[in-house]
């Protein structure tokens, strides 16, 4: 078989102790930068791998493409543009290349971080189109014809990504040669070759919710096509730059999810070490949701992560490790990388009056000295040492700040947040940037099981990526709803506030719908998307903290709607322009 080979982005095929999406994809892999021959099941478990890993060794060495590894993946790199430009949360991290221009949006062509997520897509992209080409000689053999639909929508999906993030692609599918420079695809064509593509694959793709199971878990089959297709036609205003809406199709991909075999994660759970209680909600991000049968009825379509198998700082561990500071309670990760906390219109959209539970000190801390001295937590010598994990649990209550007190406040599951004194005292609003303590840490992704299980390693994260959960088809549905002017879409949103046991809604308008979007999916990489649909990514309808790199925000120019095309790509593919405005 041909070797895979590209100018701008060099790497094995295979991924080495690679964790399967499927008990038959449990294969062991090679290295064809060492070796040019392979099975083609090796090839799809690298398809498959590429989600959540991001080269042949994991977590750093021998990376897919040429830049930092940790920062190359394909959940981190979608992630940061979709996340880190909006009012969910901010990186302290800003003395990092491209952090202050792309969390205050003022990137430009040469945006480092724009390249890497555009690189990734790429390869991505190239992989599928690579199978796709070596087993068209398969393509009628009945396993072949799931692989093969799966495969395509992988492709989609990336492409989907470029659509959205860029409002075009370099395109090419398997019907070209290795040789054949992409061609641009732009807005509308792209989006039309989206919509055939997945309906074309609908029906050659496993039955919806066959592989929502323990053995196929993380493979996608026709439930994962129809979600990405509902989110396309909610999009399409917006994709086709006004030429096409499509609400009645993506209500009826959402009628067919909510009625298929999918579930809300409803019943919450008590945890039988710590003895906190775990809602429904909770446990979509905990470290055990690939064998918590509650939370995988819920989750259509995985990114599979094993913190032995799939070690990398590009999926669950970024999340994990980023939002958490050495000294915070159930951190369950040795590496705490205290970067990534919530902006305060995050807590506001479920504490609009600012009244979050905090704790709170004076500069010199002396309010947790003494209590420290009145609970005799002091070294030998009498003075105040730090916490032991139990010792802040109990402070907490006291102190105040506590994720259970926040989210008893909060009457809402979803407001998995922590204000206590572990690592320190935080705020929620800053006049600066560079602190994780300038804002209320966020803990909605957690490496802990709920069922008292043992995580599989003290640092890198068990926690699957729920990349599409059955809670969007709910939104999707309301929203397209609501465009068309029919009121029960208020009924879609009742659903998901009464799982979060949070008060039902009894009118709904624009803004309550883009902040139940928010109040659903922060922190899990589309905040920007929505933004953008709402009008409310650019100018001045929504400002938000740090908004356009000012503390009170401010209005940014239009073209930061889609990002640069990267200048290599410009320079090296004549088929390909820049977006307007770079």
């Amino acid at each position: 078989m041909r070797h895979i080979i590209s100018k701008s982005v060099v790497a094995g095929l295979l991924v080495i102790g690679m964790t399967s999406c499927a008990n038959d994809l449990n294969i062991s892999s090679i290295d064809p930068q060492t070796s040019t021959s392979y099975e083609d099941m090796e090839l799809l478990a690298k398809v498959y791998g590429t989600l959540g890993m991001t080269g042949q060794k994991g977590p750093a060495g021998s990376g897919d493409i040429s830049s930092d590894e940790g920062e190359s993946g394909f959940y981190r790199t979608t992630f940061n543009l979709e996340t880190l430009p909006t009012d969910e949360c901010n990186w302290a991290w800003q003395t990092d290349p491209d952090i202050p221009q792309i969390t205050g949006i003022r990137w430009n062509a040469n945006s480092g971080r724009t390249q890497w997520a555009y690189q990734r897509l790429g390869f991505n992209v190239l992989l599928c189109n690579f199978y796709l080409q070596n087993t068209l000689d398969k393509a009628e053999q009945a396993d072949y014809k799931y692989y093969r639909a799966e495969v395509r929508f992988l492709r989609a999906l990336y492409y989907w990504y470029f659509l959205d993030l860029w409002h075009k692609a370099p395109f090419k599918d398997e019907n070209n040669s290795m040789n054949d420079l992409p061609v641009e695809k732009v807005g509308k064509d792209l989006y039309d070759w989206l919509d055939t593509e997945l309906t074309a694959i609908e029906s050659e793709m496993a039955p919806m919710g066959q592989f929502n199971s323990t053995s196929d878990f993380g493979r996608a089959d026709a439930g994962a096509a129809y979600m990405l297709h509902a989110r396309l036609a909610l999009n399409a205003k917006v994709y086709t730059d006004g030429a096409v809406t499509a609400y009645d199709k993506a209500i009826s991909y959402c009628d067919k999810i909510i009625a298929g075999p999918y579930a809300l994660s409803s019943t919450a759970k008590v945890h039988p070490t710590n003895g906190l209680t775990y809602s429904g909600y909770a446990q979509l991000f905990m470290a055990d949701n690939d064998r918590n049968a509650d939370a995988m009825k819920e989750i259509i379509f995985p990114i599979r992560q094993d913190g032995i198998k799939t070690q990398g700082y590009s999926c669950a561990s970024y999340l994990v490790c980023s939002t958490r500071i050495a000294g915070m309670p159930y951190a369950a990760t040795k590496n705490c990388w205290s970067c990534n906390y919530a902006r305060p219109n995050l807590i506001e959209k479920f504490f609009p009056n600012d009244d979050v539970p905090m704790y709170t000190d004076d500069k010199d801390g002396s309010k947790l000295k003494a209590y420290k001295i009145e609970h005799n937590i002091v070294n030998d010598e009498g003075k105040p040492r730090e916490f032991k994990e139990d010792e802040l649990i109990v402070a907490d209550k006291e102190l105040g700040g506590s994720t259970t007190e926040i989210l008893l406040a909060a009457n809402d599951d979803r407001a998995l947040f922590y204000a206590g004194a572990g690592g320190g005292a935080r705020k929620l609003r800053t006049d600066k940037l560079n602190n994780f303590l300038d804002g209320i840490s966020i803990v909605k992704w957690q490496n802990i099981c709920v069922d008292g299980g043992t995580n599989s390693d003290a640092e890198f994260s068990d926690t699957d990526i729920p990349l599409f959960r059955l809670a969007e088809a709910y939104m999707t549905r309301a929203e397209a709803k609501w465009r068309s002017g029919d009121a029960t879409g208020i009924n879609d949103v009742n659903v998901l506030r009464a799982r979060a046991n949070a008060t039902p809604l009894t009118q709904l308008t624009e803004q309550d719908l883009i902040d139940e979007w928010c109040r659903e999916f922060y922190m899990e990489g589309r905040r920007r998307s929505d933004l953008i649909r709402f009008d409310m990514f650019t100018g001045k309808k929504y400002n938000w903290a740090w908004k356009g790199g000012v503390a009170d925000g401010q209005a940014v120019d239009g073209h930061f709607k889609y990002y640069p095309i990267p200048m290599d790509d410009i320079n090296n593919n004549k088929n390909m322009t820049q977006n307007a405005g770079y």
